[in-house]
């Protein structure tokens, strides 16, 4: 169990703090909801979520199999529902890795990040489309 602790600070902005490390976020509602969107907005960090956690899972992976994926970089749009409620509706993930298009264990590189914990807890609602390129 992991305990966060946020507080409201006003303006639409939250600050959080990680219980375990003590390490702090703040967060700021988007332009286009009314924020100055000055920082990440709280479903800015749902996107981030996907796409870190995505190569993070596959670095497990890769740290077990002696596979180094330094440089692999990950981009990810977040696009919101265009009509009331206000949710979002779409995750592209574009994960470039810092391997060959042949490598022995793509596969099993891929089917990991597609398996990893914020994929799976995503609502079905929210389509996913992820792409990974092989740049090595």
């Amino acid at each position: 169990m992991v305990e966060i602790h946020a507080v409201y600070e006003g303006g639409l902005r939250c600050s959080a703090i990680h219980g375990p490390s003590g390490s702090a976020i703040e967060t700021d509602a988007p332009v286009d909801n009314h924020g100055k969107g000055e920082r990440f907005s709280p479903t800015d960090l749902a996107a981030t979520s996907l796409g870190t956690c995505m190569m993070t899972i596959m670095g497990i992976y890769a740290e077990k199999n002696g596979i180094d994926l330094t440089g692999t970089k990950v981009r990810v749009l977040k696009e919101m529902t265009p009509e009331p409620p206000r949710r979002i509706a779409k995750l592209t993930v574009e994960m470039t890795l810092s391997l060959p298009a042949d490598h022995p264990r793509r596969e099993a590189l891929e089917r990991v990040a597609l398996g990893c914990p914020v994929y799976l807890s995503l609502h079905p609602e929210i389509e996913k489309a992820v792409t990974f390129a092989w740049a090595g």
